[in-house]
């Protein structure tokens, strides 16, 4: 007999996903403060519990200093994620700590809403500053 509560899907660490993937360009307003909003639905990730697949929309709000992330390469970085096995806490930290690493902004904040699983909604936010 089959039981659901022993079956555990395969999914790679979160090591797996590389930062250096993200590219930058200058921003050419120094002094100017701007905010970009970037948005994605179709993020996903794995339960590091279940293996089960996680589904979410990112925000990434921040107000660039000297670099801008530049959008081909936050998709190719996203898209890392699919099969990795990461709770949703720790996800938006490590959004968060590769975004700053990447492009230094003067302020930034990731939210990821979460969709619905076993009636539970998760959305977690994270800043720079702290």
């Amino acid at each position: 007999m089959f039981n659901a509560r022993d079956k555990k899907f395969e999914c790679e660490p979160p090591e797996k996903v590389k930062r250096d993937v993200l590219e930058v360009f200058d921003y050419q307003y120094p002094g100017k403060e701007i905010s970009v909003v970037t948005t994605t639905e179709e993020f996903t990730s794995v339960c590091p519990f279940s293996g089960l697949p996680d589904f979410g929309k990112v925000t990434l709000e921040y107000v660039p200093d000297a670099k801008v992330i530049e959008l081909r390469s936050l998709k190719y970085y996203l898209l890392q994620y699919r099969n990795v096995g990461i709770y949703y806490e720790h996800l938006a930290n490590k959004l968060l700590d590769d975004f700053v690493a990447t492009c230094a902004p003067k302020r930034m904040t990731v939210t990821i809403d979460f969709t619905t699983r076993g009636g539970l909604r998760t959305s977690v936010k994270a800043q720079y500053p702290r």
